[in-house]
């Protein structure tokens, strides 16, 4: 199995209206993404000619819904407050062929930050870029800049080799066999490293990125379980087995192709492929159920925080339960039971997403010292956002 792609459309379990989540993690990405931005268009000897030349970058992996407005806008606010920002902006948006463009494009049409008007004297310019960033999807040299947030831990297939090795488990657990463990370590590797690859052919020198998605805290992925949120929906359907509405079978050879890397996992990648300087590493926590509404705080009790989990959970889970296990499946079932699950476990301990966020630089052919942003230092660091108890 692939992805697939989120829940469309504008309905009660669309992804659109259920990504409070994503749009937190998002957030998060903009301290590097403004630092970024910034080191961007500090004028150097060897600084591009911005103000003269369309500014190109890509939001990879940007699925449809109002997150992808907010990146939009926060950008072209940040590119307003530089002194020499680009006069005209490409923004291309990438997504899976099946990704809803179409609801994307209307909701770009009725919001005036990005749409092609003048916006603080930058003409912002919008494209669909459909396919698998898991491949080249522009021309060599032809982006200055591309972000992507809570889109990257998506591997481009279920790891080959599972079989119905991880049985009830549906991604790497903590009581996953060794073999679950290093398959989907080396499906992370390979994409991650096409992906790196791919990027550093269509940025040019000097150009940037900014990465944020889910990760790893500790090397050892057997010690902690940092995918509770997937941990609760695979014992959701270990409960469902028991009570006969489900194959166990059909559990057994169910995977979802998700993988949290660590932070050593991710240096070594990069290194490895060689197209990009890492420049700074950020960590965020963000709760199990964050919501931008509560200033990242998690939702109290009478405000249902299972259900919130649940809505989101199910608005990118819903397409890959239905594909694998067809009509046998009672997706209302499935994720009522789990709301309640979902409670129960936060009423005891307030997991959060360990999410890193990377900045980098596309090598050039010059000494790092000398390309045409600066310079930079390399350095992490650590940024934990605020969790509160039920």
């Amino acid at each position: 199995m692939s992805v697939k792609n989120m829940n469309s459309g504008n309905g009660e379990t669309s992804y659109a209206n259920n990504s409070g989540v994503q749009k937190v993690m998002i957030t998060k990405t903009w301290p590097a993404l403004d630092e970024t931005l910034k080191e961007m268009f500090i004028k150097t000897d060897h600084e591009y000619e911005f103000t003269k030349c369309i500014w190109k970058m890509a939001d990879l992996g940007c699925s449809s819904g109002p997150n992808t407005l907010l990146v939009i806008s926060h950008i072209i606010e940040q590119l307003s407050k530089q002194e020499h920002a680009p006069r005209e902006i490409q923004v291309f948006l990438n997504d899976l062929p099946d990704n809803d463009f179409n609801n994307l494009f209307k909701l770009m049409s009725t919001n005036t930050k990005t749409n092609t008007n003048t916006k603080n004297n930058i003409e912002c310019y919008i494209y669909g870029a459909p396919g698998s960033f898991y491949g080249r999807l522009f021309p060599n040299n032809s982006l200055h800049f591309a972000y992507s947030s809570t889109s990257i831990h998506w591997l481009s297939q279920i790891p080959q080799g599972l079989e119905k090795t991880n049985k009830e488990n549906i991604c790497i657990a903590t009581t996953s066999p060794p073999q679950v463990f290093e398959a989907y370590s080396n499906q992370f590797e390979r994409d991650f490293t096409t992906f790196l690859k791919s990027r550093g052919e269509e940025i040019r020198g000097g150009g940037r990125m900014v990465l944020g998605f889910i990760g790893r805290s500790v090397a050892d992925p057997t010690s902690k379980d940092e995918l509770k949120a997937l941990t609760l929906l695979s014992e959701t359907l270990s409960d469902m087995v028991a009570e006969g509405l489900l194959k166990e079978e059909d559990l057994h050879s169910f995977n979802i192709p998700i993988y949290a890397p660590s932070i050593q996992e991710i240096n070594t990648a990069i290194q490895r492929e060689g197209s990009f300087n890492l420049d700074e590493i950020e960590v965020a926590l963000v709760p199990l159920d964050a919501n931008e509404d509560y200033n990242n705080m998690a939702l109290d009790k009478n405000n249902t925080s299972g259900k919130f989990v649940a809505n989101y959970v199910r608005a990118f889970a819903e397409p890959m339960l239905v594909a694998h296990f067809g009509s046998s499946i009672n997706v209302d079932v499935v994720f009522d039971v789990y709301a309640k699950k979902t409670d129960e476990h936060l009423s005891v301990e307030r997991s959060s997403y360990f999410t890193p966020v990377i900045s980098l630089t596309r090598k050039t052919v010059t000494h790092l010292s000398e390309h045409p942003f600066g310079n930079f230092t390399h350095h992490r660091r650590v940024v934990q956002t605020k969790t509160c108890s039920s």
